[in-house]
């Protein structure tokens, strides 16, 4: 990721302003929606295996709640900042705007490298963390979920306190838990499915046949593995994969011309989505630089790891085949080089659509937890596949009749939903 110039928070609100302008919002909307209705920052301390007590730094932040409860994820990572939550947390009042369900936007994260703290150490961070924001947090107020690094168990240890502070169960308090556990079946795939069932339709759009395309992907955590999953199986051909090897602590593009076998790289990937590149290797792969993936002669671009990772320094090498760029991630495109793909006609499939699959998912699950009935799994695809289309048909219909840039048109209709919300609750 590009150090020191980027500021995910002031993307996210150039991004407001410029649709906030085209649809002549009034000023008090503006400065509402511009910006984060509650924040909450702390500090965890967790005593660590060897007895001595480290001390992390948390944070939590409610963007808007006009639509329903706060809903967004809670990232672990070694670079987070206050300003990527917060323009996270920001995206996904968007998110959940778009796909039409009741959920504001929120956002959680802690400076931390999990990948450098045991199992029980992990375990106390995520109590602390719910320790430190349980009155603020909850089934009807704040529902949180994976993110980056973090995973089903880590929700479960974060219920389980929750649950033993108010000494009851509130299984609807997070999502992202194991099955049986309160969690939907679905859920694994849902980011990633969703991802591809926009993208499907997409292809369908321009009349392009799924199996005569190419694809390349940057990560290959749960939404990248899911995505490529979906696409192989439409037809498509993913032949690269960027992504981590843990061994040297730096991503690697894996590239094979004739296609990945995704499945055969999704077992050896780790829990945070590394592969070893020597057993990469031994499948056929040649090994390139980080950077490669974004330069292949592929139709399909799918960035599907952190922020700002196309931008100005790397955005003309993308190839003159590319027709179709999908973001699996929040934010892969900084301003200015979206402005380079806008000019260049690329069809952009903006992330707070194009990935709502899981937040999606996350609120089936929520709905399924605050019940206590379960779906089976082809039901919560099904309904997945529903919501992803129709948010993408009125965002394409949107977007063509009125000559505008797909992501221009996901906000409009984002914008207008949350505006509309607040508006009737009186807030402004």
């Amino acid at each position: 990721m590009v150090k020191g110039s980027y500021n995910p928070y002031e993307n996210a609100q150039a991004q407001f302003d410029r649709v906030a302008e085209m649809i002549g919002l009034d000023d008090a909307t503006r400065q509402l929606l511009r910006q984060p209705m509650k924040e909450y920052h702390f500090t965890i301390p967790v005593r660590m295996d060897d007895g001595s007590t480290r001390i992390f730094n948390g944070y939590r932040i409610q963007h808007n709640t006009a639509r329903g409860p706060a809903k967004g994820g809670i990232r672990f990572h070694p670079q987070e900042t206050v300003d990527t939550v917060r323009a996270l947390a920001m995206w996904m009042t968007w998110k959940c705007a778009v796909v039409d369900i009741p959920l504001g936007g929120g956002k959680g994260g802690v400076i931390c490298d999990p990948r450098n703290l045991t199992e029980s150490e992990q375990e106390r961070l995520c109590r602390g963390y719910v320790r430190q924001l349980a009155k603020d947090v909850g089934p009807f107020i704040d529902v949180p979920a994976p993110d980056v690094m973090t995973n089903a168990k880590h929700m479960l240890w974060m219920l389980d306190e929750y649950e033993t502070i108010y000494g009851a169960r509130y299984p609807g308090f997070i999502t992202g838990k194991p099955v049986g556990m309160g969690g939907s079946l679905g859920r694994t795939e849902a980011t990633g499915y969703g991802v591809v069932y926009t993208l499907r339709e997409a292809l369908k759009e321009m009349g392009i046949k799924p199996e005569n395309t190419s694809a390349s992907i940057q990560g290959f955590g749960n939404v990248g593995q899911y995505a490529a999953k979906l696409y192989t199986e439409l037809g498509g051909t993913v032949v690269a994969v960027c992504c981590w090897d843990n061994n040297d602590n730096k991503p690697y593009t894996y590239y094979k011309e004739s296609g990945l076998d995704i499945e055969a790289l999704k077992e050896m990937t780790d829990s945070f989505g590394g592969i070893d590149k020597d057993k990469a290797r031994d499948l056929g792969c040649q090994i390139e630089p980080a950077g490669a993936w974004l330069e292949k002669d592929v139709d399909i671009l799918i960035p599907a790891a952190l922020e700002n990772q196309i931008n100005m320094d790397n955005v003309d090498k993308i190839s003159e085949q590319v027709k179709i760029i999908a973001e699996g991630a929040n934010g892969p495109v900084n301003k200015e080089a979206d402005e380079v793909i806008r000019n260049r006609g690329i069809f952009v499939i903006p992330d707070f659509l194009a990935n709502a699959g899981g937040v999606t998912c996350s609120y089936f699950e929520q709905v399924q937890s605050n019940t206590n009935y379960y779906w089976e799994k082809d039901e919560v695809l099904e309904k997945l596949d529903i919501k992803m289309t129709s948010a993408f048909k009125a965002v394409s219909e949107l977007a063509r009749n009125n000559n505008l840039y797909m992501r221009d048109a996901a906000y409009i209709i984002s914008i207008n939903r949350v505006a509309q919300a607040v508006k009737m609750r009186g807030w402004v």
